[in-house]
């Protein structure tokens, strides 16, 4: 069996994504869509960079996680745009194996970084919440940057593991992946090999990097809640859930939809609302980030309005 696999199989050097839509007018507005999502992305999250970084009063925990999450959110928005937009372009819509590789390793190491990074945060607020006067000592600038360094590591570790097990599966037929780039699910349609032990194996390392982040993020918000239920103060509850409601907000939109796409079961959702929902989860959430984080951030809203009023004095040079 294995020998006939061997035989039927395809060495690969490039593969081509199928068009998204055969209307060239709607191939237009699409990529005017996706122009218009990817200026967003990039200059939404750089201004929470420049701004966390510049404004000293936001020099803290929270904010460099922030920091972290906006860079994290502009290369994984770069993966995959900037080829969905040539694409829409171009007729040649191939991609080399080796970009192939590469776009599907950083797509998985950056989602799972973000996925534990989003924990990490969660433990920020629970020490500052739970836990204010030993915040500082447990939340230093090493132990920050420690928290940071292992959501890298462990995102790499994942990621290499996947993509080189994928890369390594015998590929048999057409050379076409019915997506928009490649990800872990379509590459696996054009395998001849009986994949049933990678797929064991990719739902581990989904309970590794989304499952296990997000009941460390419950177990965090039942802690911050229960505490926050304690105080006497109507006002100091409110105020005090305010500084977590940006980050369960964008946990609710990156766990909701991650899950779907990795977690589902096939029969819930046809093929093409499936390609929609990844879609939307690599090009549109990176771009709700630092919306979310500016409409409902009073800190960060102040010190925008500062930067925008240093901007003009600047180009106007009174």
């Amino acid at each position: 069996m294995e020998e006939l696999q061997r035989e039927n199989s395809s060495e690969f050097t490039t593969f081509i994504f199928l068009q998204l839509v055969d209307s060239l007018e709607l191939q237009v507005l699409l990529f005017c869509a996706f122009l218009l999502v990817y200026i967003f992305t990039l200059t939404g999250n750089y201004l929470i960079i420049v701004i966390t970084v510049t404004n000293t009063s936001l020099h803290t925990p929270m904010y460099f996680f922030l920091r972290i999450l906006s860079i994290l959110d502009i290369v994984y928005s770069s993966v995959t745009t900037p080829k969905i937009l040539l694409n829409l372009l171009m007729e040649d819509r191939s991609i080399s194996y080796i970009g192939c590789a590469a776009q599907m390793y950083f797509l998985i190491f950056l989602g799972s970084t973000e996925c534990i990074l989003l924990a990490v945060m969660a433990y920020d607020r629970y020490m500052a919440i739970c836990n204010p006067l030993k915040y500082t000592v447990h939340m230093n600038q090493r132990v920050c940057q420690s928290f940071s360094l292992l959501s890298v590591v462990i995102g790499n570790l994942v990621s290499l593991v996947q993509t080189i097990w994928v890369f390594n599966l015998p590929l048999c037929g057409s050379n076409k992946i019915d997506y928009f780039f490649c990800d872990i699910l379509p590459f696996l349609k054009l395998s001849c090999a009986d994949t049933s032990m990678f797929e064991i194996q990719l739902l581990t390392a989904t309970v590794l990097v989304i499952v296990t982040p997000f009941i460390l993020i419950l177990i965090s918000y039942i802690l911050i809640i229960s505490s926050i239920l304690l105080m006497t103060s109507d006002v100091g509850k409110w105020k005090t859930f305010s500084t977590c409601s940006s980050h369960i907000v964008v946990v609710i939109l990156y766990y909701g939809v991650s899950s779907f796409i990795y977690t589902k079961p096939k029969y819930i959702f046809s093929e093409g609302t499936s390609k929609v929902i990844s879609l939307i989860y690599t090009t549109v959430t990176p771009m709700l980030n630092p919306a979310i984080y500016s409409i409902r951030n009073k800190e960060v809203q102040g010190a925008l309005k500062k930067k925008i009023e240093e901007w003009k004095i600047f180009l106007h040079g009174d």
